[in-house]
Formats: structure tokens, C-alpha cells, sequence
């Protein structure tokens, strides 16, 4: 018996007793560890990299590293419940979690901090989707929605509250304690999976057997393609040597995966439900989501600081915003995934996530964090509708067998999102920005009355024609830079709106009946 069918018995009962419930608490908190860890460190970045002695460029693999690794673990952590048993894998993967957590607090170098985002990625990255296994497995159908509202409600608020956290513990007790933190948590996680999940056997030989041509595939393609994405720009795309050299490692990758199906007997993830109709619609739409969950996270921040000032504590507080809804939200989704169409429910959401775009749109350079207030509350009622309803749309769209496949699958798509996410911030926002800082220039020249008048005020307020002049590029720059972030808007604004037909391609569920993860 493996792990999917043993711990789906408790599912066949007409109520969950306790022991399910602690499982589904369990799998909630290690995926809010999960997800919250991946945005915590964004907000002590500079105070890590001062401490360890990395340059701004070297700096962002403490991040990339933590990406990199998740969202390779995620798709393989059905076959790791499958060999090894839920409960022995989880249990495994906590104590690494904690283990990793402990080595990045304590690092004093790069390689030392880098190594253990690397280990937290792998071991945080199979806390995700084994959170919906467990809901899906453990939960009869009636009480599913009420666990899958919860998860939602997770992957949601940890990236929302990530940056807030990481501000607030660097700027008053240490950067130390955002990963410090996680000792206790996982010692309560732990508890909770040793009571709420039960024993079952593991398939220590399954270990041997297993399908390893997809798995080298799966972890060359998806770790490669990730640092493409994520340094792409940084070194001028294909430009370098490196970047082409991972693009080809990327592919032949893919190409491994995509054998495996063919020639495994059982492979490490069944790629074949991306070809059904619900869920490959499903997965296109939560790329799109990620896009925006994690470019949104990027862009706000950087926007308060570089041109409103604020320090990273003051933006986290306006990144908290998108969290209100879910929760004001949250005693109303079950019913709502019971009583309300999935597909309007999705499309409702990814309307919420266009007009939070677009309602960003008109920024100045005298913006500053209210100007954000609609579209962070917009952006959070997209979240707490789409993300769940997908939640739901994903599972119930699939085979039983196929749930672990389904939650590996939903989750890698938004974390491949992201990446795709930051790539187009990172390529769009330079070009563009240069693209407006030419346009202006052009019309700021030496014989514009308004270049004139511009020179006149800052020269009677420096005393210097030369800091005047260096104030106008200056303004000119900063005027670029905003007119840059209005486009990246407009862009993802646009992203969404082009999947919003996918919806009519999801399996509508009926309603008033309980929905099942079958």
C-alpha cells in the first residue's frame, strides 16, 4: 500500500477526526513556513550581504539558491510520498528545514549561507504540496473546501507577510532570527505530523527502482531554466556564455523528462494531465498568478524605496495590505468553493488581479504608499478567490492517484511564474527605462524654455550651474525610472487578462454538492 492510499482511508468517512486535523494543520504551517521563507530574506539582503561579504551581484543567489532548489523538490515530492510514505518523508524534511535554517543563521560566509538556502529550498519545497495531498487524502469531501480554503490562505499571507517579517527583525532585533525563527515553528510542526499522520511502510527499494532518467531531467531542466530567468538579464541574455550554455542544459533536460514518460514504467511525475483540458488550463493560469504574486512582491518595495524613501519595514506594511482580504474572506470560502461556480469564481479573481494592474497605473515621482492601497486590496481579493478556486480545480480535475502529481505540478507553475515574473521586471524595466530617459532627453534640450526654467530654479536653490545640471539628469532619470514601472504594469495587467478565456476550458463543479478531491 503506498502513501496515497493508506492515508486516503480517513477520507472515505463521513467526518475527519483529530488526528486528520492536526495532519491538515500540520501541512498548513509547513507551507506557510515555506512560502514565507522564500520573500523573508528580500527585506535583510543588504544587511546579509554586508555580513557575509557579498557583492550586490553575488548577493542574489541567497535568494535565486533558496528558488533554485524549491522549485526543483516541489514536482518531486509525490514520488518521494510514494516511496517513502508521507509521514517518514515529512518528518525528514522538517528536520533538514530546521537543520538548514539553523546553518543560514549562523553563516559567516557566502558559500556557507548559500549552501543552506540550497538545503532549505529542497526540504521547504516539499512542505508546499504536501499540504493538498494531505487535504486531499485526509479530509472527507465535505470538510475538503474548509482545508483548502486554509492552505489558500497560506501560500497567500506568507509571501504578503514575508517582507514585513524580514523589515521588522533586521531593523529592531537581528537578520540572524529570520531564519532562527523557524526552529521553534518546526519543532511544532514536527509534533503535529507525529500525531496527526499515521506510520506506513517505506519502499527503501522503490529508491533504486525510480525513474532517474526523469529525474535528472526534471532537476537539470528546471534548475537550469530558473537561473536563466533569474540572472538572464544580469548577464545580457544570450550575449554570455553561461546563459547559453544553461538554455541547452535546460532543453536537453526537458528532453530527458519528457523520454521519461515513454520508457518509465512509473515516472517521477505524470506530465501527461498537463494535456487535460481543466488542469492544463489550470496551470497556465497559476503561472499567470505567480507573475503577478511575486513581480507585484518586487516591484512595490523597490518603487518606495528607490523613489518614495520608504526603508523596507515601512513597504512591508503596504505589501500587508493584499492580506486583509483573505482574511476577511476566509470564513466565506468553503461554502463559496461548495455553493459557486469554479469558473466564475476564477475569473472574478483574475479579474481582481487586472485591475490591480491597472489601477497602478498614473504613478509620479510623488507617489508613495498609498497611492498603492487599491491595488494591494484588489490584489489580495484575486489572490483569496483565483488561488483557492484553482486549488480546488487543480485537484478535482485529476485522478485520485494523480493528486500528488497535480499538487507537485500547481505549485512548480507558480514558483516558474515568479521567475518568469522577475525575468520580464528585469528586462523590461532597464529597456524601458532607458527607452523614456531618451525620450525625455530629447525633449529637454539646452534651447527647451522648459529645460531653461529647470536649470534657472536649481541654480537659484544650489548656487552652482554644474549641481544644477546634475539634478536636472537626475529628475530626468527618476521621471524614466516611473514611467518604466507604469509599462511593467501595464504588461502584467495585460498577461492576465490574456488567460482569462482559459477559464471556460475548467470543469465546472455542481453546485451544492461537496466537492471532491477524487
Amino acid at each position: 500500500m503506498n502513501a496515497t492510499t493508506a492515508s486516503a482511508a480517513p477520507a472515505a468517512e463521513g467526518k475527519a477526526d483529530a488526528g486528520a486535523w492536526l495532519a491538515v494543520a500540520a501541512g498548513t504551517i509547513g507551507s506557510f513556513m515555506a512560502t514565507l521563507d522564500i520573500s523573508i530574506v528580500n527585506a535583510a539582503l543588504p544587511t546579509i550581504q554586508g555580513e557575509v561579504g557579498a557583492s550586490g551581484t553575488e548577493g542574489t543567489w541567497i535568494s535565486t539558491a533558496f528558488l533554485v532548489s524549491e522549485i526543483v523538490m516541489i514536482p518531486l515530492t509525490g514520488w518521494f510520498v510514494r516511496t517513502l510514505g508521507l509521514r517518514t518523508f515529512l518528518l525528514i524534511c522538517a528536520t533538514l528545514f530546521t537543520a538548514f535554517s539553523v546553518m543560514c543563521g549562523l553563516a559567516d560566509s557566502l558559500p556557507m549561507m548559500i549552501a543552506g538556502r540550497v538545503g532549505q529550498g529542497f526540504a521547504g519545497g516539499a512542505l508546499i504540496p504536501t499540504a493538498l495531498t494531505i487535504v486531499g487524502t485526509r479530509l472527507p469531501p465535505k470538510q475538503q473546501p474548509l482545508g483548502t480554503a486554509l492552505f489558500g490562505m497560506t501560500v497567500i499571507l506568507g509571501p504578503v507577510i514575508g517582507p514585513l517579517l524580514g523589515g521588522w527583525l533586521t531593523e529592531n532585533v537581528s537578520w540572524h532570527y529570520a531564519f532562527f525563527i523557524n526552529v521553534p515553528i518546526c519543532a511544532g510542526l514536527v509534533a503535529l505530523l507525529l500525531l496527526g499522520l499515521p506510520h506506513e511502510k517505506s519502499n527503501w527499494v522503490g529508491l533504486l527502482r525510480a525513474d532517474w532518467l526523469g529525474i535528472v531531467g526534471m532537476t537539470a531542466g528546471l534548475s537550469a531554466l530558473t537561473v536563466v530567468l533569474e540572472d538572464g538579464q544580469r548577464e545580457r541574455w544570450f550575449e554570455s556564455s553561461m546563459i547559453v550554455v544553461l538554455s541547452i542544459v535546460s532543453l536537453l533536460g526537458f528532453a530527458l523528462l519528457a523520454l521519461s514518460q515513454f520508457i518509465s514504467k512509473e515516472p517521477v511525475i505524470r506530465l501527461n494531465i498537463l494535456f487535460q483540458r481543466s488542469f492544463g488550463a489550470v496551470f497556465v493560469m497559476v503561472m499567470a498568478v505567480g507573475m503577478i504574486l511575486f513581480g507585484v512582491m518586487y516591484m512595490i518595495p523597490q518603487f518606495l524605496a528607490i523613489i518614495a524613501g520608504y526603508n523596507t519595514e515601512q513597504a512591508g506594511y503596504v505589501l500587508l495590505l493584499a492580506g486583509l482580504p483573505t482574511i476577511l474572506l476566509m470564513p466565506l470560502m468553503p461554502k463559496m468553493l461548495e455553493t459557486v461556480d469554479v469558473r466564475i469564481m476564477v475569473f472574478g479573481g483574475m479579474l481582481c488581479f487586472a485591475a490591480a494592474c491597472f489601477v497602478n497605473l498614473g504613478l509620479t515621482p510623488d507617489s508613495i504608499g498609498p497611492h498603492f492601497i487599491i491595488g494591494q486590496l484588489l490584489q489580495g481579493c484575486g489572490l483569496a478567490l483565483a488561488m483557492m478556486a484553482l486549488n480546488q480545480a487543480a485537484i478535482t480535475s485529476v485522478p485520485r492517484e494523480y493528486t500528488s502529481d497535480a499538487s507537485g505540478l500547481f505549485n512548480a507553475a507558480r514558483n516558474l511564474g515568479g521567475s518568469i515574473g522577475l525575468a520580464i521586471i528585469s528586462t523590461f524595466q532597464e529597456r524601458r527605462t532607458t527607452l523614456h530617459v531618451d525620450a525625455i532627453g530629447s525633449s529637454v534640450t539646452a534651447n527647451s524654455t522648459v529645460a531653461q526654467d529647470a536649470l534657472h530654479a536649481y541654480g537659484q536653490q544650489l548656487g552652482d550651474a554644474t549641481q544644477a545640471l546634475a539634478v536636472l539628469a537626475q529628475t530626468v532619470q527618476m521621471q524614466a525610472m516611473v514611467m518604466a514601472y507604469n509599462d511593467l504594469f501595464w504588461i502584467f495587467g495585460l498577461i492576465v487578462v490574456a488567460t482569462l478565456p482559459l477559464v471556460f476550458l475548467l470543469k465546472p463543479l455542481p453546485k451544492g454538492v461537496p466537492l471532491a478531491m477524487h
